[in-house]
């Protein structure tokens, strides 16, 4: 079946805290949007999650386009202070925002995107191809449905592609054989998982938040039921650079997080092996043998159960006939890689940044929200939304709106400088101006001096 749809219209993939607001938006500038989304439901991916209470309050994650479709309705704002779960998040917000709203309208569950081209153009063809609409195809239960497009936002995030235990990027020799002892992201390990981690060796892979938030709740449970060990399987060899900011952290919950673990590793709550960088899961008398190094340098964990926290990376199948400009490392835009990088310079919150950091060699396309940041770790939801309201912006044809930036974000209190992380909360005296490349303030002022840049990088 193909259906056409009239000019103006904006295909947006994902129902999703950044999927609805770029809806929220594109509606806002006269543009109909068209949101497919994978799950039964908006949110899927977050009521993965929802167990999980966010670091950044209220006031940080509600969309200003989305707020004011919900005034009408009657919908109470939350408290801007207070700290919502990710159910609280649907419940309040992202559920009556795709429901109560003109939103309705605008949803199709259970329709996931399979593939993206232009009307009658493949990937090769240049000559007229900005002129053709975009081509979407997508599944649901009646079969394969087609719809055209004039611009397309890629907001379907990365929860469902997680990354593997393995250190080089590919599954664990065994990982998929042992698929029944291992989990992803960040399990429910106190609430729905209970029965799977009560009493038992829980072995937690990673050092972002997902991996902390797990070991701090399985610290807790050892607490409620004897015999519930964690152990920290960390690749790097520095524990301290997972506990983050603490006061300096502009975000107090975020700071409090990593205060809270950095305690608990230094009781001796939770054990820690570090440099531990997994090649291979077997088993060991019914348990999981997890294994790092090799030769000499071998040595093994025994768990009953694994959580691989490792982060997550973009789903890019459904766009392999599209020309995407991504960086070949972090598989982020090529102008916004520089900006969330870990291996150069991060001062863990990004400074604000909208279509003209996201574009491709594909005008009209722009990967918004966490898909947006590739594989790189740092992005938080008032970035996403920043993101879509610089991109509705930007279709409508309004490049003075697009390229202004209206978010201020709250700093980290850790900086990355040459691969070495000091706690300052000013990173070099702040976030550039105007001059993009630049990774800091002293860094624009020192290259419109005429210098190389302030070194940071």
């Amino acid at each position: 079946m193909s259906t056409k749809i009239s000019a103006k219209t904006v295909a947006i993939i994902g129902a999703g805290p950044v999927g609805l607001a770029a809806a929220a938006h594109v509606l806002e500038r006269g543009m109909s949007p068209i949101v497919l989304e994978a799950g039964p439901e908006a949110a899927h991916a977050v009521r993965q999650w929802q167990h999980v209470q966010l670091f950044s309050p209220w006031e940080y994650n509600i969309d200003k386009a989305a707020a004011r479709l919900l005034a009408p309705t009657g919908w109470n704002s939350p408290d801007p202070q207070s700290y919502p779960t990710g159910g609280e998040l649907i419940d309040r917000y992202l559920t009556p925002l795709a429901t109560r709203t003109k939103l309705r309208e605008t949803i199709r569950t259970s329709s996931r995107v399979t593939a993206i081209s232009r009307a009658g153009f493949d990937k090769a063809k240049t000559k007229g191809r900005e002129q053709a609409p975009f081509e979407i195809r997508y599944q649901n239960g009646r079969g394969p449905e087609e719809l055209r497009a004039d611009a397309v936002i890629d907001a379907s995030g990365n929860w469902f592609s997680p990354n593997p235990a393995g250190s080089n990027g590919l599954p664990a020799i065994g990982e998929r054989e042992r698929a029944d002892c291992i989990s992803y992201g960040m399990p429910d390990v106190r609430g729905t998982g209970r029965a799977r981690y009560a009493g038992k060796t829980v072995a937690v892979l990673g050092a972002g938040h997902s991996a902390v938030g797990t070991l701090i709740d399985l610290a807790q449970l050892a607490g409620e039921v004897p015999g519930t060990q964690a152990i920290w399987l960390l690749r790097g060899a520095d524990p301290a650079k997972a506990f983050g900011g603490g006061g300096n952290d502009k975000l107090a919950a975020r700071g409090e997080l990593g205060s809270a673990f950095a305690a608990l590793v230094a009781a001796g709550k939770i054990k820690v092996e570090s440099e531990f960088g997994v090649m291979h899961l077997g088993e060991a008398e019914g348990r999981l043998k997890i294994s790092a190094g090799s030769g000499c340098g071998a040595r093994s964990v025994v768990a009953d159960q694994l959580v691989v926290s490792t982060g997550f990376r973009p789903d890019l199948s459904f766009l392999s006939e599209l020309r995407l400009r991504l960086d070949p490392a972090i598989e982020a835009p090529v102008a916004l890689a520089p900006l969330i990088d870990p291996n150069e310079h991060s001062c863990g919150t990004v400074r604000p940044h909208g279509a003209r950091e996201l574009a491709h060699d594909e005008p009209g396309l722009y990967l918004a929200g966490m898909k947006s940041y590739g594989r790189a770790p740092t992005f938080l939801m008032m970035t996403g939304y920043e993101q879509v309201r610089s991109i509705a912006a930007d279709i409508s044809g309004d490049k003075k709106a697009a390229a202004r930036v209206e978010l201020v974000l709250p700093e980290t209190g850790v900086c990355t400088r040459g691969g070495v992380e000091t706690a300052d909360a000013g990173c070099c005296g702040g976030p550039a101006k105007q001059d993009l490349s630049a990774c800091c303030a002293a860094d624009e002022s020192a290259k419109k001096a005429g210098r190389a840049g302030c070194g940071c990088s």
